[in-house]
C-alpha cells in the first residue's frame, strides 16, 4: 500500500505528487508511466457483493451497485486488472463509454 509523500499545486492548475509504494506495487504497472490514475481504498464508500451461480458455485459476478448503475450499458470490451496488495485483491473494471 502506498502513500502520498508531498504534493504541489502547478499554476495551471495541476498537481503534482510524490508518492512511495511497495515494489511489488510498482511492478504492477507493467513499466507503464501513463495514464495512471490514484486511487485510495479509504474512499470506497458504497457497499456491493459478489454472486455466485452455477454448479459449485463457479460462476462470479461482482455486482454493480445501483448508484453506480447510470450510462451502463451492455458492452463487449471490457477490460480489467487486479491488483493484489498482502491482505486484498483489488478488482479494476474499464469499460468504453464512447464506444457503447
Amino acid at each position: 500500500m502506498g502513500s502520498i509523500l508531498s504534493s504541489k499545486v502547478q499554476p495551471d492548475g495541476k498537481v503534482i505528487y510524490e508518492i512511495a509504494v511497495d515494489k511489488e506495487e510498482a511492478l504492477q504497472l507493467k513499466g507503464f508511466v501513463d495514464n495512471i490514475y490514484v486511487v485510495s481504498e479509504d474512499a470506497a464508500d458504497i457497499k456491493s457483493r459478489i454472486s455466485f451461480r452455477g454448479k459449485n458455485e463457479a460462476t462470479k459476478y461482482f455486482l454493480i451497485p445501483r448508484e453506480l448503475r447510470e450510462d451502463i450499458r451492455k458492452s463487449k470490451e471490457v477490460t480489467c486488472q487486479r491488483f493484489d496488495t498482502k491482505g486484498k485483491s483489488i478488482y479494476v473494471y474499464l469499460v468504453d463509454r464512447i464506444k457503447i
